[in-house]
């Protein structure tokens, strides 16, 4: 048994755990870039308690998903103001800028001479600048993961720039941040944080550090993801659903993910569409193209057992079988009114090349079983 397991170096979570950021933000620089989403409303919060500790800040604020030249023109505005220290807060978006930016300010180059797929694949050689992560939405877990995810609109595409050197130092994990998340947020946010539970745990590479992680994490989610939406203020949910998105980070860092994860990527750049939706549409048709081609082509597969522990944690069933998983979700994805993938414009013309960019995607890679192109379109056309 040989695996590996990389994380922040260090994690605080728990209500109120943003109240540290000060203390913790002066030993790490003096000169702070604060990476703020579009509404820019946690910004000056953020601001007084790096100043309370005579740190510096120069705010640059995320409209949107990181692109390249959001990117690079991060990278400026920080070496410009003099910046040692990145501070990140709030969704997957905000925190993947920021570790692409921690990234560049301390290796030389441009993000497409580190991305993966349409880059030019160098090798981060250097620390990251610290970078301390703030999620305000329980989902992606990017406070804990070693990959940036970066939008590259004249390629159609999304992909990644990855080392474990782009940890941030210290994941600051507050569930209180997350009760402002309106329910449309909260539920795509949620299935993002199940499905990088779910997809670890069936991965090729999952190992026992992250299968204890996800059969937690599932289990949170399962009894949780719902009242997060339909109660926003109710506290045990909030803190379920932040610990379960914790999980899937550090889970999806050390044992990869899936088929779904695999069209995501390519997805979001092809259309404008958020992940945590187009996760949320792909996961009961992935899931299910899963357990049909193990049942057919691998009955023997070990695959099948965990799926089998999904859908016994999901449905709360200890008799439940690997095929009772994905009626569960498609159940659960219809509860939360989740679009699906045709309300974002994807069309049977579009297949094709969602699928050729989907099987070239490293998060295929580690999906329990190589999927043929007639199972990735019959998921795509009962996704629609």
């Amino acid at each position: 048994m040989t695996f590996e397991f990389a994380a922040a170096n260090r994690i605080l979570f728990g209500n109120g755990a943003l109240s540290q950021l000060g203390p913790i933000a002066a030993a790490l620089g003096r000169h702070a870039l604060v990476i703020v989403g579009k509404s820019g409303a946690r910004a000056p919060v953020l601001v007084d308690a790096l100043a309370a500790k005579g740190i510096a800040a120069t705010t640059f604020t995320v409209a949107g998903e990181p692109t390249i030249a959001l990117v690079t023109r991060g990278v400026a505005a920080a070496r410009a103001a003099g910046c040692d220290l990145v501070v990140s807060c709030g969704g997957g978006s905000a925190i993947d800028a920021g570790k692409a930016i921690a990234a560049l300010l301390t290796n030389e180059g441009e993000p497409l001479d580190y991305m993966e797929v349409v880059g030019r694949g160098r090798v981060i050689t250097q620390r990251s600048a610290p970078h301390i992560a703030i999620p305000t939405t329980a989902g992606t877990g990017s406070e804990v993961t070693r990959n940036a995810v970066i939008g590259s609109p004249e390629h159609g595409v999304k992909a990644s720039i990855r080392s474990p050197l782009m940890l941030p130092a210290v994941a600051i994990v507050d569930p209180e941040l997350t009760r402002s998340m309106p329910p449309d947020i909260t539920a795509t946010t949620g299935m993002d944080a199940l499905t990088q539970l779910i997809e670890p745990y069936t991965s090729v590479r999952a190992n026992p550090l992250t299968d204890a992680l996800c059969l937690d994490g599932i289990q949170r989610a399962a009894l949780s993801l719902r009242r997060a939406w339909s109660a926003p203020s109710d506290a045990a949910a909030r803190e379920d659903m932040a610990l379960a998105s914790l999980y899937g980070g550090l889970a999806l860092a050390n044992a990869g993910l899936g088929a779904v994860h695999g069209f995501a990527g390519p997805f979001g750049g092809m259309f404008d569409a958020p992940h945590g939706g187009i996760c949320a549409a792909l996961l009961p048709q992935v899931t299910a193209a899963n357990v049909r081609a193990l049942r057919s082509r691998q009955p023997d597969s070990a695959a099948l057992r965990r799926y089998a522990r999904v859908a016994q944690l999901l449905t709360g069933d200890a008799a439940a079988v690997a095929e009772d998983a994905a009626p569960w979700l498609a159940q659960l994805v219809k509860d939360l009114w989740v679009p699906s993938l045709s309300t974002y414009g994807l069309e049977e013309s579009r297949f094709a090349e969602l699928i050729q960019k989907a099987t070239a995607a490293s998060s295929m890679k580690s999906n329990p079983i190589a999927l043929t192109h007639a199972e990735l379109e019959e998921i795509l056309q009962l996704s629609l």
